[in-house]
């Protein structure tokens, strides 16, 4: 382990990641090839070890398949029982969230991770069961097959001939905390799966023909040991980030391949992917830019991109670093990365330049301990003139259609050195003024105070010139013997050179500072961009506003008009038809944004694909999925394709993605939400009227039987109850349809409200009246104090409400028991409340009783269908006021509505 101080900012998220963590359950996945490997068996040990250490361990649900050693196992074992959901007339057995959370286990075991709830459940997939169990702090076991993994989806649907719609997201199997693999050779498995052991014999034959063969079982099997083997890759770098671990381990092959602006890039990268695919192992090209590389010229740099862009193609990673010296930089990246072979060119310098300016592979092989470093050698004279003039690789273009763009030759800019002399002047005028009264050491300072000036503002041409000439000023006019270049004192001769040397490694520091502090300027800038950006888009709240914010930045960023666009139902990019804005692009080739989107795939201007299109064309996606397109006509290809500008477009696009799917997610979820309300509420409106409506009709039908098959043997007597029952029933069938059409119409908005004055006692009498027959026998108290104002209101709506509350009160009360009606006048409202002596409101329903369809207790004969309190809560609503209910602290329940007093009552004059 390195002693080396880890970088702060590194243990600052680590800490913050470990603190999230902490608050979270664990996730462990037992990860197999394919079905029938032993994932649910293995699952199931690792519980009962759990149990045996006394941890509580609960089965969420789990699928034996009918097996009888994997069903054993779950003896001992406490199974949470399953939540039956009735779809299309079949009863389905699902895994219940509710009673998981409820329970609260230390473990709890969920199967089949990929697996679809039925329609009604809270989540659509069951690996967003096992999140919310996660975020609660349950730790859950689960199991996964590899063709369930997202990003594979498409490779194992061309191997297999089969595609798999059940799937989970790849960063879910990234975040898990354990991923136990669960092997079996595939003859092992194919002789499981003929012994009955995995699916039943009729099926397991028909998943030997299609599924479940050889080859099939083979290429999954090293898909999952892959997919495994990466995750531990991960793992390794993580812990050597963690404990800031600088020296490479030799654990597996990582290839990184140097390149540079020379002839050798090319061979370099193919070299490199010859050395990659002999050893199968992953490979990197690399790019160092440093201040040096930063002023080659345009072709140059095109040069290097193109190289890049063609690894690429090869199937490498590509990074561009930055950074004052080369092979620092490397060093650096093959440490964190674990790269333990690097791919370079042998060096270009020979002799004297070499031993005094030194090598990056002699730097690499002194200072890369545990890096394998090869070298590839460079061609002959004769073989570089004719590589040269065939490729001629930094003159050609290396993007169609960017030759047109960048002139063929460089101006060279002479006016640094103009500077460099006139300073280098003006720093002799301020010295032969100051001649005489201060010693000839401040002179030297004027002199390197101009060096520095002249290194800050034009590079290091100009500050080395102005370095020699203010060294040969100095002897020329202030070093005895004056106005010669000789010396008369040796001991100046060690001045003239310290003076010569640190102006030239002050040119050389400012310079770099210079270069350094461009970069960083670049990068802030670039890190200001994505900041705005990512602020911007996470307050969006519709994919025209996202389309919006994403190409005002794209514009800003890269100067370039550009338009976003999306597939229709049918999968073909159309046009937006939101308004264009003025960063917008006007048109855009519908044919090529197919293209792009049908393969992800880049195209047009500057690429090898369709590259007469106008415009250049991006894929937008997340996750592996392709969302729209991003159409940009770059005024610049440079601005587009430099590695780091490319980087940067591809951070947008991919933020871009990101904000999209999760507008879409949210609309998605909200659209469930809203089919899971609608559905609960047919049922509930089902359930209600089947039952209300079934009893009066079965009275009105027994009765009117009765009446119908009487042959004079009923009395008269009897004859009229009969008749009363047929038209009590009448009457509470019409109330409650009633009820149904207002609250429909309440909902819609088509109800008018004809508000006139009315005093609150007048309205009060005319309920009682209404409701005589219903309160005999209850006592009801009216209490009104003393000048109450009329109130503003529809009278027949309010005198609905009143009648609700009370018929409310009668049926939940025991019979006999009192009522009592009051208001009483606060804060500019009129308070009026409906009380009863019964056995109160359930705690925490409170609220819950205003809900459509709500009833507090189990349904009964003399039950309503749930609307009467909403369509108070409606009425009361509209009038511009507000109804609650509480329980009495001397018994009983009370509802309280509130009708506001906003204008002043009429006047009204004594009757004489």
């Amino acid at each position: 382990m390195n002693a080396e101080r880890p970088d702060p900012d590194q243990l600052l998220a680590r800490f913050e990641r470990d603190q999230a963590r902490a608050k979270r359950g664990r996730l462990k996945i037992f990860f197999g090839a394919a079905a029938g490997v032993g994932k649910t068996f293995a699952m199931l040990l690792a519980a009962r070890e759990r149990r045996s250490e006394n941890l509580d361990v609960v089965i969420g649900v789990v699928e034996t398949h009918g097996r009888k050693e994997t069903k054993a196992l779950l003896d001992g074992l406490e199974v949470l029982p399953p939540r039956k959901i009735d779809y299309k007339g079949t009863v389905l057995h699902e895994f219940d969230i509710d009673a998981a959370l409820k329970r609260r286990p230390g473990i709890i075991l969920v199967d089949e991770l990929a697996h679809s709830n039925a329609p009604g459940s809270r989540h659509p997939k069951r690996w967003q069961d096992i999140h919310e169990l996660l975020e609660a702090g349950i730790d859950v076991y689960t199991a996964l097959n590899v063709q369930h993994l997202e990003s594979l989806n498409d490779d194992i649907g061309q191997i297999s001939g089969i595609r798999v719609w059940e799937t989970v997201p790849d960063t879910f199997f990234e975040d898990a905390d354990e991923v136990e693999l669960v092997d079996l050779p595939p003859d092992e498995l194919l002789l499981r799966l003929k012994e009955g052991k995995v699916y039943l014999p009729q099926q397991a034959q028909e998943a030997v023909d299609h599924f479940f063969r050889k080859g099939n079982l083979i290429a999954l099997r090293e898909l999952s040991l892959r997919q495994t083997a990466n995750r531990v890759d991960a793992q390794m770098l993580d812990y050597r980030e963690d404990n800031a671990i600088r020296e490479v381990w030799q654990v597996g092959d990582r290839i990184l391949v140097c390149i540079g602006p020379n002839e050798l890039a090319e061979r370099l990268v193919r070299a490199g992917k010859r050395l990659a695919n002999s050893l199968r192992a992953e490979w990197i090209v690399a790019y160092v830019e440093t201040p040096q590389l930063q002023r080659m010229p345009a072709e140059k740099r095109d040069g290097v991109l193109r190289i890049l862009r063609l690894a690429e193609q090869l199937g490498a990673e590509t990074v561009t670093l930055s950074a004052p010296e080369m092979s620092g930089a490397l060093i650096r990246f093959a440490r964190e990365r674990n790269i333990n072979k690097i791919v370079i060119g042998k060096p270009s310098r020979r002799g004297w330049r070499r031993w005094l300016l030194g090598s990056v592979v002699d730097v690499l092989i002194s200072h890369a301990h545990n890096i394998n470093i090869y070298l590839l050698g460079s061609p002959s004279a004769r073989g570089r003139a004719e590589l040269q003039s065939e490729l001629t690789l930094f003159g050609k273009s290396p993007l169609p259609g960017l030759k047109q763009r960048i002139p063929a030759k460089t101006k060279r800019r002479y006016g640094g050195y103009v500077w460099a002399i006139a300073v280098t002047l003006l720093s002799t005028a301020v010295s032969r003024l100051m001649f005489g009264h201060l010693e000839l050491a401040n002179l030297v300072m004027v002199y390197l105070l101009g060096v520095v000036f002249v290194a800050t503002r034009f590079g290091r041409g100009p500050s080395i010139l102005a370095s020699v000439l203010g060294v040969g000023c100095f002897d020329f006019l202030f070093v005895q013997p004056y106005h010669s270049f000789s010396v008369a004192d040796s001991q100046y001769l060690i001045t003239l050179l310290a003076m010569l040397v640190v102006g030239i490694v002050i040119s050389n520091l400012m310079v770099n500072v210079r270069a350094q502090a461009k970069v960083a300027a670049h990068r802030e800038r670039r890190a200001a961009a994505l900041y705005s950006m990512s602020k911007e888009l996470s307050s969006s709240q519709s994919e025209d506003e996202v389309v919006g914010i994403a190409v005002k930045h794209l514009y800003s960023e890269f100067s370039s008009p550009n338009t976003i666009l999306f597939p229709n139902s049918s999968g073909r990019v159309v046009f937006p038809r939101r308004p264009a804005i003025a960063e917008s692009l006007p048109g855009a080739d519908l044919s090529v944004a197919q293209w792009v989107f049908d393969h992800n795939e880049i195209a047009g201007q500057g690429t090898n694909t369709l590259p007469g299109a106008t415009a250049v064309y991006f894929p937008i996606y997340n996750e592996d999925k392709v969302l729209g397109v991003l159409a940009l006509l770059p005024v610049n290809l440079r601005r587009v394709f430099l590695p780091e500008q490319q980087k940067l477009l591809e951070t947008f696009l991919r933020q871009i993605g990101q904000a999209v799917s999760r507008i879409r997610f949210s609309e998605h979820a909200r659209s469930t939400q809203m089919q899971m309300e609608a559905e609960r509420l047919r049922n509930s409106l089902l359930s209600a009227i089947s039952h209300d409506l079934r009893t009066p009709l079965a009275t009105i039908v027994g009765s009117a039987s009765t009446i119908v098959q009487d042959e004079g043997k009923l009395k008269a007597r009897d004859r009229l109850e009969l008749v009363q029952g047929i038209v009590d029933e009448a009457e509470r069938m019409s109330n409650l349809v009633n009820n149904i059409l207002d609250m429909a119409k309440l909902e819609a908005g088509v109800l008018e409200l004809n508000k006139q004055w009315y005093p609150l006692e007048e309205i009060i009498g005319t309920v009682l009246t209404l409701l005589h027959n219903q309160l005999t026998g209850r006592p009801v108290r009216v209490k009104l104090p003393e000048g109450i104002p009329m109130i503003l209101a529809d009278s027949v709506m309010i005198e609905q409400v009143l009648i609700n509350l009370l018929e409310n009160a009668v049926r939940y009360t025991p019979p006999g028991s009192g009522l009592e009606i009051s208001a009483e006048i606060a804060d500019a409202a009129v308070e009026i409340a409906v009380a009863d002596h019964g056995p109160g409101i359930p705690k925490g329903q409170e609220e819950r009783l205003f809900e459509k369809f709500y009833q507090s207790r189990h349904e009964t004969a003399q039950s309503g269908v749930g609307l009467g309190l909403a369509i108070c809560r409606a009425i009361v609503e509209v009038h511009g006021g507000r109804i609650y209910a509480k329980n009495r602290s001397e018994g009983g329940a009370v509802f309280i509505f509130t009708l506001p007093l906003d204008q002043p009552p009429p006047s009204v004059e004594p009757e004489e």
